[in-house]
């Protein structure tokens, strides 16, 4: 059964499912809006069961537009780290109270806000981290307590590939089959918690095709808006809004 949103709300949820797809091909910024819309639709530890398919939906539709560009070196490499983090989040979740989800996915949204002004600001010291093994197993790991308890890996990624000065679109076609693979293997670990179900199913359904005017609208634009000045944008939007979520406001 569909949830009973107002007129307003089915948009909130429109957008956000649009949101995800136009991350996916290639505005990675815009998925800090997609966590908090999500937390602000459903209480904030349901929401991540509820934006899991959808996202799993943006990677499909992110593959088949830039397969071409993967490079499995580097996913090869950060899949085991990300993994482990993904079942270090999952235990977390088993212990976190709801009342203290909103407060921790507003931190990690900060903490990815925060992490992206840096990525902007500080780029070329980031072209010359070390290529060594601690440093992707420490983003790796990030990146999958990140995803588990808030959807919210996608800044973390973008900071790695850039670092490893992957091309643009080898960033969004590594970034495609690296979180599909992750995200699919979040999918028992949701369902085990109780946090994807039937409704929230029939929900993800009815959001598909908005997902896929994302993937489209962002491919078509991803080499004519200039993305810097984009996500700058939106960092404040979700910097505000994480102040939200932590009850500053």
């Amino acid at each position: 059964m569909l949830p009973a949103f107002s007129p307003v709300l089915w948009l909130i949820a429109l957008f956000a499912a649009f949101c995800i797809g136009f991350a996916k091909s290639g505005f990675p910024g815009v998925s800090l809006l997609v966590v908090l819309l999500m937390a602000q639709l459903f209480p904030p530890r349901e929401s991540t069961g509820v934006l899991l398919p959808l996202l799993i939906c943006g990677d499909v539709f992110s593959v088949l537009v830039f397969y071409q560009h993967a490079r499995w070196r580097h996913i090869g490499r950060m899949l085991p780290p990300t993994l482990l983090g993904v079942v270090g989040g999952y235990f977390l979740m088993q212990h976190l109270s709801a009342s203290a989800f909103g407060p921790v996915i507003g931190g990690i949204v900060m903490l990815m806000v925060v992490l992206q002004v840096l990525r902007q600001k500080m780029s070329a010291a980031y072209a010359h981290v070390p290529h060594t093994r601690g440093f992707a197993w420490a983003m790796g790991a990030g990146s999958g307590i990140a995803t588990m308890l808030a959807n919210a890996a996608g800044p973390v990624m973008s900071l790695y590939f850039l670092a490893i000065q992957l091309p643009k679109y080898e960033l969004v076609g590594t970034s495609a089959w690296f979180f599909l693979i992750v995200n699919l293997s979040k999918v028992p670990l949701s369902a085990h918690l109780n946090l994807i179900t039937p409704s929230s199913l029939i929900l993800n359904l009815s959001l598909i095709p908005a997902v896929a005017l994302g993937i489209l609208s962002g491919r078509l634009l991803v080499g004519l808006i200039p993305q810097r000045r984009f996500e700058q944008v939106l960092l404040v939007f979700a910097f505000l809004a994480a102040l939200r979520l932590l009850w500053v406001w």
